[in-house]
C-alpha cells in the first residue's frame, strides 16, 4: 500500500494536465487543488475525487467507495469517491473524471462569488445576514473587504455571546467553503486570535475553549 505522500506525487504526475496541483493538510489527510480550487482528497494512501456530473454517470456503471470522515466519534460521508486499482489503470478516464471534478468545483466557487446576498454564502443564515447588516457589514464585498476577524469583531460588539464557531463560519463564507472543511492551520490561527481577543477584551472564555 502506498503512503499518502507517494499517492500525492503519483496524482500530481498523472493529473499534471490539469495544471499546477498543490497539496495541503485537510480532514486528517490532504487536499489537492489547482489555483486554490480543491478537486480531490488523499487519505491513508488513497485518492478520492470530488463528486461531479461525470462522476455520477461513472458510478452508475462502477460503484466507488465514498470518503468517510470520522469526526467526534461519528462517521460523515463526503461527496468524494476513491480511485480504485482499475480506475488508476485507465489514465484517460481518470483524467477526464478529475477534470470534471475540478471544473464543477471551479463553477461552484464562481457561483458563490457571483451571488448577491450574504445568506447565499456557505455557513451564513438569514439571521446572521441580519446581524451582519446591523453591524455595518451589509454586502458580500464589504465582508471580504473587512475579513473574518474584523467582521466578527463588529458582530461581537452587538452580540456579547458570539463564539468562535461564528468566526469559523465567516472565514468559510469568505473562502467559499463549509466551516468544517477549513484547514487545521486556518482554524488554529483563528483560534489563537480568538483567544487573544477574548483575553484582551476581558470576556470570559466559553466552555471548552482553553486560553493560554
Amino acid at each position: 500500500m502506498k503512503t499518502s505522500g507517494q499517492r500525492i506525487e503519483e496524482s500530481k504526475k498523472q493529473l499534471s494536465a490539469l495544471g499546477d496541483i498543490q497539496s495541503r493538510t485537510q480532514f486528517g489527510g490532504y487536499s489537492l487543488s489547482v489555483e486554490k480550487i480543491v478537486f480531490a482528497l488523499v487519505s491513508e494512501g488513497e485518492l478520492y475525487l470530488r463528486a461531479s456530473e461525470e462522476m455520477h454517470t461513472y458510478l452508475q456503471m462502477r460503484p466507488l467507495q465514498p470518503f468517510i470522515f470520522h469526526k467526534r466519534g461519528q462517521c460523515v460521508s463526503l461527496n468524494y469517491y476513491r480511485v480504485d486499482h482499475q480506475l488508476w489503470g485507465h489514465q484517460d478516464v481518470l483524467l477526464g473524471l478529475s477534470r470534471s471534478s475540478l471544473n464543477e468545483a471551479r463553477a461552484l466557487r464562481q457561483a458563490q462569488l457571483d451571488c448577491h446576498r450574504l445568506k447565499d454564502l456557505p455557513n451564513l443564515s438569514i439571521r446572521l445576514e441580519v446581524l451582519l447588516k446591523e453591524a455595518g457589514v451589509p454586502t458580500i464585498s464589504r465582508l471580504r473587504e473587512l475579513g473574518a476577524k474584523q467582521s466578527w469583531t463588529r458582530l461581537k460588539n452587538n452580540n456579547k455571546h458570539l463564539g468562535i464557531k461564528t468566526l469559523y463560519a465567516l472565514q468559510g463564507a469568505i473562502s467559499g467553503q463549509h466551516q468544517e472543511v477549513l484547514t487545521r492551520e486556518v482554524k488554529e490561527e483563528l483560534r489563537h486570535w480568538y483567544q487573544q481577543f477574548i483575553k484582551a477584551s476581558a470576556y470570559p472564555l466559553p466552555p471548552g475553549v482553553k486560553g493560554r
